[in-house]
């Protein structure tokens, strides 16, 4: 019976964060804008039902973000995205408990689910803040069930002081925030890194506000 305890808790954790509640709302309607705000003339398209950022034609010159209109404190969050590029850097993130910088404009301040490689995948990053990465993944387990270039799921699961990130399934942070100070609420975003000839696509993405 001990055995089966300790081996069931953490699949029990997982499961948690990863199952879909039935308060799930969608905050994407597959066909416009509504509920974002960004760079919608240059950046970020629509194309068969996803939110599209950057280029494969050119290089993209800077960070962009297209947010929630709405904040948000305690909540779980799923959407699939897809990444892909041909130079530079090819990166993504789903930003989280965030804020629209007022210099540089085009910047978010807050937690990010990392999106690229070699092994940023999972991981959570502090963006425009402490600048560094918070929690890392365990990119062995990851590439058991990560497809690169094609569609992957990310949840994120943040409650309290506590972050957990799961990609396809598979837990990737479990993440403490220890610094009081920091807000614990704020906006989502979706991110397209400068630099790279890259494209990072979005989609079927909901929201599970949690008390």
């Amino acid at each position: 019976m001990k055995m089966f305890t300790l081996l069931a808790t953490p699949l029990l954790a997982v499961c948690t964060l990863i199952a879909a509640g039935p308060k799930s709302v969608s905050l994407f309607d597959s066909k416009s804008f509504a509920g974002w705000n960004g760079d919608t003339d240059k950046t970020w398209r629509i194309e068969e039902g996803a939110i599209v950022g950057g280029s494969l034609r050119e290089k993209v010159p800077r960070n962009e973000f297209l947010a929630s209109d709405r904040s948000y404190t305690n909540f779980v969050l799923r959407l699939k995205f897809k990444l892909t590029g041909t130079s530079g850097s090819i990166n993504g993130g789903v930003q989280v408990r965030s804020q629209r910088a007022s210099e540089p404009a085009n910047e978010m301040i807050g937690y990010q689910a990392d999106i690229a490689d070699p092994a940023w995948w999972g991981c959570l990053y502090d963006e425009s803040r402490r600048k560094k990465v918070l929690a890392k993944s365990n990119m062995e387990e990851l590439n058991r069930v990560l497809k690169r270039g094609d569609w992957n799921e990310y949840v994120i699961r943040c409650e309290g002081r506590r972050l957990r990130l799961a990609i396809n399934g598979v837990q990737t942070v479990d993440y403490t925030e220890l610094d009081e100070s920091l807000p614990q609420h704020g906006l989502i975003g979706l991110q397209i890194h400068g630099g790279g000839v890259a494209e990072v696509r979005y989609k079927d993405i909901t929201i599970e506000e949690l008390p």
